[in-house]
């Protein structure tokens, strides 16, 4: 693009364009994630990636590539890679035992960083020692690569259950409720688009601090990149022994302070070895923050939404990387390159004092592993699947002694509710009986409230029990399910005699 346009803006849109498509993708590749084979979706995802890059690589040997066919081909190579970053996440658990998940999500965070620090700068040598067409042409060899090694890799965990699929749109939006009402995910997203929206700037000017803050061209730029791919590397070996005497709060700080380090000496530094210096800082910063962000969505998530939370996780990292690049663009053709990579450094230290108060990892207290203890209803009418919405009440007698505590953690189970599908929720007082609260929710239809049964979790169960510690009634809360009343013929109750079967 500096050989095609000289604008930082039209620099700066090489990176919206990776980025936006995930962004507007992500959702929509999440629920297809969660729904379908993941190891399919990837390998068809590989294969169109390779075929994509194939045919640029060869517009580019006819020369019919301007800036505009160049930012359409990183829009569509990003929309292809949209598609595959929620899978290539959630199929962690399928590949390791429970008791190593979360070095697993660390490792294969990591992993994925490196790469994406590495892969730039293995580019940028190719770029300057062989051409743009052979740098295509070997990007989409390695697509075919990838896809031969998922060919040979065959998983036996099945991702499906007893229920019927879900529908892509009521998927979407049970993905969209879970992160609103998961407290641990919510924090997790906030944190990640504070550092991201200025992160990127550093990302997306890059090719012009190469190229007029530094005087050089593709080489230096490739060697700016390989010292940010070093730097990742070594935070990598870095983290293990720095989990061991902080927390992942902690680390994001020590992260964004390199960060802003990294920018001021992209900003002012006049010598190839500042910029080096400051490719090397942001490699080390950049991993530490990415990998545990990562890590605090991975914790967040349970299985059944696992591929849906992690593309609203990426969906908010592309989103500030493509806004920031954008941003950051235009704020260096107003005020020069230099105040921008300053100015962006410096927001990022205080966005970070800002968002402190939301604490990363609080997953990690959570098991999210599937309980099965609420007793399945048995309707003695005929139910639909689709038939809904579905009122669920429950009854509990408490204690005026308890009441401050039942409050408490009722508006916590209120939350689990609705993040797990409920659409409306409430809790209330009977002022005819003393001591005697109503719970109610609704959910829109049967199968719903019937994949609520399939999703509670242990972390659940445990809320659940210190809540029924509290009911004074002389058996267990009551519960009662009802539905919207059919129209048209009377519906048929079903024999006492096949309930029991």
């Amino acid at each position: 693009m500096t050989e095609l346009s000289s604008s930082p803006f039209m620099v700066s849109m090489v990176q919206a364009a990776t980025a936006l498509p995930i962004f507007l993708f992500a959702l929509l590749a999440g629920a297809l994630g969660d729904l379908f084979n993941r190891r399919k979706l990837l390998l068809w995802t590989q294969i169109f990636l390779a075929v994509v890059l194939f045919l640029f690589a060869w517009l580019l040997s006819m020369g019919a590539v301007n800036a505009w066919i160049l930012l359409l081909f990183t829009f569509v190579i990003g929309a292809g890679s949209a598609f595959a970053m929620p899978a290539w996440q959630a199929i962690v658990p399928c590949l390791v035992p429970r008791d190593t998940l979360g070095l697993a999500i660390a490792m294969n965070g990591v992993s994925m960083n490196i790469a994406r620090a590495i892969g730039p700068a293995l580019g940028g040598f190719i770029l300057a020692a062989a051409g743009a067409v052979a740098t295509a042409f070997l990007d989409a060899v390695s697509y075919l690569a990838v896809a031969a090694a998922l060919l040979w890799w065959h998983t036996t965990a099945a991702q499906s259950d007893a229920l019927p699929r879900e529908y892509l749109v009521g998927a979407i939006r049970a993905g969209i409720r879970f992160a609103l009402h998961s407290r641990p995910l919510r924090y997790t997203l906030i944190r990640t688009l504070a550092f991201f929206c200025c992160a990127s700037a550093y990302w997306a000017l890059l090719p012009l601090v190469a190229k007029d803050t530094l005087q050089g061209g593709p080489d230096l730029y490739g060697i700016l990149l390989t010292a940010l791919g070093i730097g990742a590397v070594l935070g990598a070996f870095l983290l293990p022994v720095m989990k061991k005497h902080f927390n992942a709060n902690k680390i994001m700080l020590l992260a964004t302070g390199g960060t802003a380090l990294c920018s001021l000496l992209f900003a002012y530094g006049e010598h190839a070895a500042m910029g080096i210096a400051a490719g090397f800082a942001g490699g080390v910063s950049w991993i530490m923050a990415v990998s545990s962000l990562n890590v605090s969505a991975q914790l967040a998530l349970p299985d059944w939404v696992r591929a849906r939370g992690l593309a609203i996780f990426q969906m908010v990292v592309f989103g500030a990387m493509a806004a920031g690049s954008l941003g950051w663009g235009q704020v260096a053709e107003i005020v020069g390159l230099p105040i921008a990579l300053a100015a962006s450094g410096l927001l990022a230290l205080f966005l970070t004092l800002v968002t402190a108060q939301f604490k990363l990892n609080l997953g990690e207290h959570h098991d999210y592993t599937v309980s099965g203890h609420w007793i399945e209803p048995v309707p003695v009418i005929p139910v639909s699947h689709d038939h809904g919405p579905v009122l669920v009440t429950l009854e509990y007698r408490i204690e005026d002694a308890d009441r401050d505590a039942f409050y408490l953690l009722m508006q916590e189970l209120g939350t689990i509710r609705r993040r797990d599908g409920a659409t409306q929720w409430g809790f209330f007082e009977d002022v005819e009986d003393h001591g005697r609260f109503i719970e109610m929710f609704t959910v829109e239809s049967w199968i719903a409230h019937l994949r609520q049964h399939a999703r509670v979790s242990v972390s659940d169960k445990l809320l659940q029990n210190k809540i029924l510690a509290l009911h004074r009634g002389k058996t267990s809360p009551h519960v009662m399910h009802a539905i919207a009343p059919y129209t048209g013929s009377p519906l048929k109750v079903i024999p006492k005699t096949h309930l029991d079967l």
